[in-house]
């Protein structure tokens, strides 16, 4: 009763109830992502404590990308079955109650199953298709411009969260690192708990944007379906030339962004003698770009060619990387780096997504757009693995980063296989 009351008042000031949901799914993806950033500035702490190498530690993150990106097909099902609410209050307290277990673990093997299944899992379901879902469900107009706002909350937690835990891994050890994020985990929980609704006929509404003089059918959604659904929907689409684009370009942008850079960055700069706080303050200077050129790209999605849009993200991303180890490493150098790579870290998702939705249609575009996601994990934990390993048997990350610009390129090339949509999404 008390949402309705506060959605009623919202009404009379001339606020749609839209945006609480879009003000705590965004506070859910970025704590999310909080925690899925800590490991990239953990790797030479727990390399220190316990003598890992950095190729094991790398295989355990790379488990939590497989993990985060499969989970996600399947998010879009349990989020219809089960509801908005008890999904994201569900993998907030496992992402929470991974944090604080994990300030315990000892040996390799705890963080397999804390750092790469759980937080895995957990994570998978608020990813990039919750904030799908969520501007599917519950807006008619200005889609793009959400989702791009809701891709930014993950350099948004970058931002906020990877300096402070520079700083108290520096000052206090790696565990006292953790506690912001596993509080933050906890009261966002308690907030979609609260406020969190599945539908907006749920509070009788509808979506933002809608003509509210229509009253629109219940759609069936997934609710009837199994979770053998998404790969009978993976199934069905697997002979459609630009889901495979889509995804072959999602592969490329995990494994040029989380895999590579939000993994390994701290580290690498290590390497060239920068300590972990300014290196930490250089990520979350990329994060802030991020949240501008995110949204920036959703804004635009809705007024451009899509496929133009990636061409240009994907080839400054891939000029950027093979830059980078010409950069020599100073402020000057990685200022220059993080303006330009950071301003189109996730802004491919939007473009992305209103692709997904014009070819396949909205109904379905938020468990195919978790197929196209699952690409892009797999493209994160290869890369993962595979700059840990460059870094333990050559004592460089150059060849990863060539690599990783080079894909790019390849990307910004081949976007344009896909026949542009005869009407925006």
């Amino acid at each position: 009763m008390y949402v309705q009351a506060l959605s009623n008042w919202l009404d009379r000031k001339g606020i749609h109830f839209s945006w609480v949901i879009v003000a705590i799914t965004f506070l859910t993806m970025l704590t999310s992502s909080a925690a899925l950033g800590l490991p990239g500035v953990l790797l030479q702490p727990l390399s220190r404590e316990f003598g890992w190498s950095n190729d094991e530690i790398s295989s355990a993150i790379a488990l939590r990308f497989v993990l985060f990106g499969l989970i996600g097909p399947f998010a879009a099902i349990f989020m219809e079955r089960f509801g908005l609410r008890n999904v994201i209050t569900t993998a907030l307290a496992l992402v929470a109650l991974c944090l604080a277990l994990s300030t315990q673990m000892s040996a390799l093997w705890h963080m397999f199953l804390l750092w790469g299944l759980i937080l895995g899992i957990a994570t998978g379901m608020t990813a990039l298709v919750l904030g799908a879902v969520v501007a599917n469900r519950w807006f008619e107009k200005r889609r793009g411009l959400i989702i791009g706002l809701l891709t930014a909350s993950s350099a948004t937690g970058q931002l906020i969260f990877l300096p402070v835990a520079a700083w108290l891994i520096e000052n206090h050890g790696w565990r006292m690192a953790v506690i912001p994020v596993f509080f933050c985990c906890a009261l966002v929980a308690v907030l979609a708990f609260l406020f969190i609704r599945n539908h907006p006929h749920d509070i009788g509404i509808t979506a933002y944007g809608a003509d509210p003089s229509v009253v629109l059918p219940m759609s069936p959604g997934t609710a009837h379906m199994t979770l053998w659904e998404p790969l009978k929907v993976l199934r069905s689409v697997s002979r459609n030339r630009t889901f495979w684009i889509l995804a072959g370009t999602f592969f490329i942008c995990g494994l040029s962004t989380s895999g590579l850079i939000q993994t390994h960055f701290i580290s690498l700069c290590g390497d060239y003698g920068m300590a972990a706080i300014p290196a930490a303050g250089m990520l979350a200077m990329m994060g802030a770009f991020d949240f501008v050129g995110t949204i920036l790209s959703g804004w635009l999605s809705d007024r451009y060619d899509n496929r133009k849009l990636l061409f240009w993200y994907y080839g400054l991303r891939g000029l950027s990387l093979l830059w980078l180890p010409h950069s020599d490493f100073t402020l000057y150098g990685l200022s220059i780096f993080a303006m330009f790579y950071g301003l189109d870290w996730i802004a491919t998702v939007p473009p992305t997504v209103k692709l997904a939705s014009a070819t396949f249609g909205k109904e379905r575009a938020g468990m195919i757009f978790g197929w196209i996601f699952a690409a892009h994990q797999i493209g994160g934990a290869l890369a993962a693995y595979g700059a840990g390993l460059s870094r333990t048997m050559l004592l460089t990350y150059t060849p990863a980063l060539y690599a990783a610009g080079g894909a790019c390129l390849f990307a910004a090339i081949i976007i344009f296989m896909i026949r542009r949509p005869l009407k925006p999404a």
